[in-house]
């Protein structure tokens, strides 16, 4: 007997009439994603990323992989103004390991579509050891920009192409493009250490705290498109405008990336316009 109850799971149909709904056939798109807001997917993760393939679309995730690899701050590599309290060091995990782009280590928490990318044997990774992008298509070369010291290069080319963000069941929080424009507005990205493929610390580039940047909903909430995918939201952005809507507002409002924790170090710093000088004492 039919059970009311329970919705019907999400096919790859379904997912790849959401894609073309929203105009993201063909194109890049960087997804942000939460596989639960789906209900049930017939498939799980795979499912979703097998649909911007047979769109022919090139599907970017974040792989990020901060608690796996960073390692604590050297001297002669802290810069003040960072985001960072040099007095508590912690990132310790990484101490003895070496990121690879070949390396499908992921953090826990950037959810199930990211890993199954990663998970391909045909995805490129780049080459930021705490804060990679991952993505399969036939556009995905644009992961090989990235460095430790160029986070962001994959999303300016994703941009520069006229790309998307997508968010599938999530919000701005979680929108790295808005990073982007944080570097564009003027800020200096914050800085983070893991070990070279030499075995020594280097710094990298990963972005601010982003749990304030719900609050440029009203300038970018406009730019959206939306459509329901069984029980998930997805709003697509025009990638380039995000990136200049945001960084104006930005300039006009330093503040209003403030995640309004008075506790939260990375705010502060980042608002103040981010890293300044290095300590180069003993």
């Amino acid at each position: 007997m039919y059970d009311r109850g329970v919705a019907p799971a999400v096919t790859r149909d379904d997912a790849r009439r959401g894609i073309r709904d929203l105009g993201l056939a063909d194109a890049t798109v960087i997804a942000h994603s939460s596989l639960r807001s789906f209900g049930r997917v017939e498939g799980g993760a795979d499912t979703i990323v097998d649909a911007f393939i047979d769109e022919g679309s090139t599907l970017v995730v974040p792989a990020f992989a901060a608690p796996i690899f960073a390692v604590e701050p050297p001297e002669g590599m802290r810069p003040e103004r960072n985001g960072y309290d040099y007095d508590d060091a912690h990132d310790a995990a990484g101490r003895s390991r070496i990121f690879t782009t070949d390396d499908n280590a992921i953090s826990a928490s950037m959810g199930a579509i990211p890993a199954a990318v990663l998970a391909r044997p045909e995805r490129i990774r780049g080459n930021n050891p705490l804060c990679s992008f991952a993505a399969v298509g036939p556009r995905a070369d644009l992961i090989r920009e990235q460095r430790p010291l160029d986070v962001y290069a994959p999303l300016r080319i994703l941009a520069a192409r006229n790309g998307f963000a997508l968010l599938i069941g999530v919000g701005l929080e979680r929108m790295t493009l808005i990073h982007l424009a944080e570097e564009r507005a003027g800020r200096t990205l914050f800085r983070r250490w893991a070990n070279a493929a030499d075995g020594k610390p280097m710094e990298v580039e990963v972005g601010s705290c982003s749990d304030g940047f719900g609050r440029l909903e009203p300038v970018l909430g406009p730019l959206a498109r939306e459509t329901i995918v069984g029980r998930s939201r997805w709003r697509a952005f025009p990638a380039r405008a995000v990136v200049d809507v945001a960084a104006d507002a930005i300039r006009a409002d330093p503040g209003i990336t403030d995640c309004g924790s008075p506790d939260c170090r990375r705010c502060g710093d980042a608002i103040a316009g981010g890293p300044t000088g290095n300590d180069h004492s003993s």
